[in-house]
């Protein structure tokens, strides 16, 4: 009786400290997506008149989006780095870092002279900056996961897992509800010439919240356990290639849904709309606002789910019926009336956002302690990366087929058929460690090549 209470009492605390280290992550990758999506908000508004040349407006505007595109291809450098660290130094103190790299980069983006005050100076500096939020954003995602993951019982993993996955809505939301109330508030000469600036300096205060929060949280039970066993390894990236090739790939096409349908639905979709479909942005900005509220209902219940069915069956679940509703959707919304614009983003809202719910807790289930930190950063930088390509690749397939209603179904039903196999690969994988032997294999190697590390 009293191992049963003593166990149970353990299990609460456990779940207690689980809680508010996951807030004080939540809080960080909200901020993170602020300070990385207010970027792709704002840049076709400013970017191209402020900080390139006023001669050619279209080279003007293909440069903006040239440098918003740069930012997902750095990610995975940001997450060797990062992952590195994390699995190293620490998820606590690697996080710190990270948020405030994004942070300060953001603000400098705010204060940030244009091509008419500084010359070439300026296009370059962005870009630079730019850089720097996305080499941030390769290492965020994966500690963020953690510390939740690693503080809770196994039996909640799955949901503390889900919870930073708020992190991107809530971001999306800010971004949007910021874009409407200044454009509402200011006229578009003075929303161009300074207005702009505005939600980049509000990165500011965020960003001494999110330090906050993170500088009152423990390191995680896990990692302080391979401290004091001298299990970490000395080259985490490289043994992620060489003890666990087959589950990063499984990693990267599990997340490939989860990342793409947001390029797709929050970047195509919305640029679709305008030329082809013709909505006005305020439309398209309401709609996709409503689809982000609603994740933030949808996100805690998937993890819940997760907790019961397993995250990896979470994630192929999302898949499956993200891919059988591709092409209705996608028909409907040829009609172009408000009300199916919205529809379509609710359930853009649910079915791709159950494999992004269950993505974290998938991850951290096929992976080794003594990686998991590079492991979950480089899988997810690698589909970022990817999915940056899709807004430019579904584009090029409208103007192939002229933008027949069916080419962005085809994209959202390629990428749910590759995490739809990725994620049945995982739960084989999970199943396997649970039963020990992937576990076995990893202690083995870890032991062989640890370290004592200095604090």
């Amino acid at each position: 009786m009293l191992v049963t209470d003593s166990t149970a009492i353990a299990a609460r605390n456990a779940d207690r400290n689980a809680w508010r280290v996951t807030l004080a992550s939540l809080v960080g990758t909200s901020l993170e997506s602020y300070d990385f999506y207010v970027f792709s908000y704002f840049s076709a508004l400013f970017s191209a008149a402020v900080f390139f040349p006023a001669e050619n407006k279209v080279a003007g505007t293909l440069l903006a989006f040239l440098t918003l595109a740069t930012s997902y291809f750095v990610r995975p450098i940001g997450a060797i780095v990062f992952g590195h660290l994390g699995d190293r130094l620490g998820r606590r103190a690697t996080l710190i870092w990270t948020i405030g790299i994004m942070g300060v980069s953001t603000a400098l983006i705010g204060v940030l002279p244009g091509y008419a005050t500084i010359g070439i100076a300026a296009p370059i500096l962005l870009v630079v900056l730019r850089v720097i939020q996305g080499i941030s954003l390769g290492g965020e995602w994966g500690g963020s996961i953690l510390v939740g993951v690693e503080h809770s019982t196994e039996r909640r993993r799955g949901f503390y897992a889900a919870l930073p996955q708020l992190g991107s809505p809530i971001g999306t939301i800010v971004t949007a509800v910021l874009f409407l109330v200044l454009s509402f508030n200011m006229s578009p000469g003075a929303l161009g010439a300074w207005g702009w600036r505005i939600p980049f300096l509000l990165a500011l205060p965020l960003l001494a919240v999110s330090l906050y929060l993170r500088l009152s949280i423990d390191e995680t039970p896990v990692f302080s356990h391979l401290v004091q066993e001298k299990r970490r390894t000395r080259m985490p990236v490289l043994d992620v290639f060489r003890r666990q090739p087959v589950a990063l790939v499984v990693a990267i096409g599990a997340a490939l849904l989860g990342i793409g349908s947001y390029s797709l639905m929050n970047t195509y979709t919305i640029s679709y709309g305008v030329t082809a479909l013709h909505f006005d942005y305020t439309q398209l900005f309401i709609a996709t606002t409503i689809g982000s509220l609603l994740q933030l209902v949808t996100i805690p219940l998937f993890g819940v789910l997760a907790t019961r069915i397993g995250s990896a069956r979470v994630v192929w679940i999302g898949a499956l019926t993200t891919l059988l509703i591709a092409f209705p959707m996608y028909f409907l919304l040829q009609f172009a009336t408000f009300p199916i614009l919205v529809g379509t983003m609710i359930v853009g809202g649910i079915f791709p956002t159950l494999s992004w719910a269950g993505l974290g807790g998938l991850m951290a289930d096929i992976f080794g302690q003594s990686i998991r930190y590079s492991a979950l950063s480089i899988a997810y930088a690698v589909a970022a990366a990817l999915s940056g390509l899709i807004p430019i690749l579904t584009e090029a397939l409208g103007a192939a087929t002229h933008n027949a209603w069916w080419h962005p179904g085809i994209v959202l039903g390629v990428l749910s058929a590759i995490t739809l196999v990725a994620a049945v690969a995982a739960a084989s994988i999970a199943r396997r460690r649970r039963e020990g032997l992937a576990d076995a294999e990893d202690v083995l190697e870890s032991e062989r090549d640890a370290v004592p590390a200095a604090h």
